[in-house]
């Protein structure tokens, strides 16, 4: 019970306390003009009349400002049901979206990977097909192009060396490429 209907039955449990402490007096009859006519009645249960009357009505516009509150009331929570659900709808396909783009970046960068190996792979071959016709032309002497040999060596085994460094470079950027996106998997996801 709020304070405003608790102050109005207070006053009218007052005002019946009233009433009956002077009944005698509320019972009397009085002679009262109602404008068109004349009457003779009792004035103190004429305005005690008026006053629950005024009371019915009083009760009967706050039950109508109560459930018509209820209803707007109600009105706001299956919009605010409403909107949640579609908020939840947007960052589950967010989340799908999400997933699906960093499954492609996966996969690219693993195809980016198996390339790369594949051509380190075929490059390592070709010089060590190279490296064993060289190695054949020195087991059979030729003093000419010894030297000659000696140098292809030292230009393969620089290839191969430089290879070898971009190869690792290529790999630690694939994997520096595949931890950020796993952090930011982690990150959306968190």
């Amino acid at each position: 019970m709020n304070i405003r209907t608790l102050t109005v039955v207070l006053v009218l449990g007052l005002l019946l306390l009233f009433a009956g402490l002077n009944w005698q007096a509320f019972t009397a009859p009085t002679p009262l003009n109602l404008l068109f006519t004349r009457v003779e009645a009792p004035l103190g249960l004429v305005m005690l009349g008026v006053v629950l009357v005024l009371t019915l009505l009083y009760v009967l516009f706050s039950l109508g400002v109560e459930a018509s509150a209820l209803l707007e009331v109600r009105r706001y929570a299956r919009e605010l049901y409403q909107v949640r659900k579609q908020l939840e709808d947007a960052e589950a396909s967010r989340f799908t979206e999400l997933k699906r783009y960093l499954e492609g970046a996966f996969a690219q960068l693993d195809e980016a990977l198996s390339r790369h190996e594949k051509e380190v792979g075929a490059r390592a071959e070709a010089l060590l097909d190279r490296i064993a016709e060289l190695e054949r032309a020195l087991a059979e002497g030729e003093e000419a192009t010894l030297a000659a040999v000696k140098e292809e060596f030292e230009r393969l085994f620089t290839q191969i060396e430089t290879l070898k460094l971009q190869h690792r470079e290529i790999g630690q950027k694939i994997e520096a490429a595949a931890e950020r996106l796993r952090a930011e998997l982690r990150e959306s996801q968190g």
